[in-house]
C-alpha cells in the first residue's frame, strides 16, 4: 500500500480540519447513532416480532461499516498497536464483536447493548465545532484537578462518617437508625439532596443536624466543579487543533505545531 494513501486515509479519518475528514465525521456519526436507535428498538418485544428481519439488516450493515473503518484505522496509521490498545481502538472493537459472536452464540444478543459504547465516539467528532478541544481540555482539567478533588472526596467522606455517627446517636433504632452504617448511607443521600425518604429523622435535634446537612449538601456540590472550571479556564488560553500523530496517535496539538508533543514525530 502506497505511503500517499495511507496519509490521505489518516487524514480524512483522523483529521476535522478538511472537507472530507468532516464529511467523514458526520457519516461515522449518524451511523453510530442509527446503529444505537437500533439496539434501543431491537429491546423492544412488540417491534422486534414485527420488524426483527429489518432490525437485523441493517445490524449487519452497520456492523460492515465498523469492520472496514476499523480496518482502515489500523491501516492508516505507522504504529497500529498505538490505535489497538487505545481506549477508542478498544471501543471500536467491542462495538464489533458482539454480532460476529450472536454467530456463534445467538443467546448472546443482549452483547449487542455493547455497540452503544459507541457513543463515546461523539466526543471525537465534536471535533466538527469550533470549540473541538473542549472535551480534551476537560478531561485534561480533570487529571490536573485530581489531586485536590481526591482530598476534598476523602474530607466528605470523613464528614459523612462522623455526622453519621452523631445520627445514629441521636435517632437510634427507633427512627430507624439501626447502626452506623445505615447512619452514614443516610447521611450521603441528604448530603447530595436525593433523600429517598426511607429513614427520616424524628427527634428536634435530629432534624436540625439534617437541615446542616442539607444545607452543605448545595454547597459541597459546587466545590469539584469549581475545581475543575478554573483548571479548564486555564487549559483553556492555550488553543488546541484536530491534527492527530499518524505515528502515535496522540491528538489535541498546539496551533502551528509541527510535531508530535509525545512522541516528536513530524505532522
Amino acid at each position: 500500500m502506497s505511503r500517499g494513501f495511507r496519509e490521505k486515509l489518516h487524514e480524512v479519518i483522523y483529521e476535522a480540519d478538511t472537507p472530507e475528514g468532516k464529511l467523514f465525521d458526520v457519516v461515522l456519526l449518524i451511523i453510530i447513532l442509527i446503529s444505537v436507535i437500533a439496539v434501543m428498538l431491537e429491546s423492544v418485544a412488540g417491534i422486534k416480532a414485527v420488524y426483527g428481519y429489518e432490525l437485523d439488516i441493517i445490524e449487519w450493515v452497520i456492523t460492515a461499516f465498523f469492520t472496514i473503518e476499523y480496518i482502515a484505522r489500523i491501516i492508516s496509521v505507522k504504529k497500529p498497536a498505538a490505535y489497538i490498545f487505545s481506549f477508542y481502538g478498544v471501543i471500536d472493537l467491542l462495538a464489533l464483536l458482539p454480532k460476529y459472536i450472536g454467530i456463534l452464540f445467538p443467546g448472546l444478543g443482549f452483547l449487542l447493548s455493547i455497540r452503544a459504547l459507541r457513543l463515546l465516539r461523539v466526543f471525537r467528532i465534536l471535533k466538527l465545532v469550533h470549540f473541538i478541544g473542549a472535551s480534551n481540555q476537560l478531561v485534561t482539567a480533570i487529571k490536573k484537578s485530581r489531586a485536590k478533588i481526591a482530598v476534598f472526596m476523602f474530607s466528605v467522606v470523613i464528614l459523612c462518617v462522623i455526622m453519621g455517627t452523631f445520627m445514629y446517636m441521636i435517632e437510634g433504632p427507633e427512627a430507624g437508625f439501626d447502626n452506623i452504617p445505615i447512619s452514614i448511607y443516610w447521611t450521603i443521600v441528604t448530603l447530595t439532596t436525593v433523600g429517598f425518604g426511607d429513614i427520616t429523622p424524628i427527634t428536634p435535634f435530629g432534624q436540625f443536624i439534617s437541615s446542616l446537612i442539607m444545607i452543605m449538601g448545595y454547597g459541597i456540590i459546587a466545590v469539584p466543579t469549581g475545581l475543575v472550571t478554573a483548571q479548564f479556564m486555564e487549559e483553556n488560553k492555550v488553543h488546541k487543533n484536530t491534527q492527530v500523530c499518524p505515528v502515535c496517535n496522540a491528538d489535541a496539538h498546539k496551533d502551528g505545531a509541527k510535531y508530535c508533543y509525545n512522541c516528536g514525530a513530524k505532522l
